[in-house]
């Protein structure tokens, strides 16, 4: 009996403290994809929300650099979580070494053309909940226009053919890159 009396103490409150736990969470916007690669032996794995060009809410055209994403700011790389970056090995990214691991990515972008890929220790947060303390790099990103316009944020990983890898982001107009190598 004492064992029944108390269950009923403690059930409710798990659950309203469940619910509280689920009511704090935000909603997801956009979908989400998880890209995977294998560069030289080392699996890379990004996880990462696909905001589109057009608003949610109203259908209309957003402008991306410069107006979604602010110039001179940390934006998350997509939407919704921080976008996640994980590899089982060292990554040599811009003369920096990653170590193996989970990071969060942010990106700024710059008004003349100039953008940083950040690479944050932090992770599990809310993409626009950024803590720069906790910055590992910020690598430069070559700038690209691309062949066609891109409506849907786009990640990918390629295998170069000299060895290592790029990363490239794309969106709207715009690539921006940056080539790593796996250490052994």
């Amino acid at each position: 009996m004492n064992s029944l009396k108390k269950f009923f103490t403690i059930f409710p409150v798990l659950l309203v403290g469940a619910s509280l736990l689920i009511a704090q969470e935000k909603p997801r916007v956009s979908p989400h994809e998880t890209i995977t690669a294998t560069i030289d032996g080392n699996e890379i794995k990004v996880v990462y929300g696909r905001p589109y060009t057009k608003d949610p809410k109203t259908g209309e055209k957003r402008k991306i650099w410069g107006g979604l994403v602010p110039f001179g700011k940390p934006w998350r790389t997509g939407a919704d979580e921080a976008t996640l970056l994980t590899t089982q090995q060292p990554l040599q990214i811009a003369g920096t070494t990653i170590p193996a691991g989970t990071y969060s990515l942010f990106t700024q972008p710059e008004e003349n053309g100039d953008a940083k890929l950040i690479i944050n220790k932090q992770t599990g947060q809310w993409g626009t909940k950024y803590d720069e303390k906790q910055d590992l790099a910020r690598v430069a990103l070559k700038k690209e226009a691309t062949a066609n316009a891109v409506d849907q944020f786009t990640m990918a990983i390629e295998k170069n053919s000299s060895g290592g890898g790029t990363l490239k982001l794309m969106w709207e107009n715009t690539q921006y890159s940056v080539a790593f190598t796996v250490k052994k």
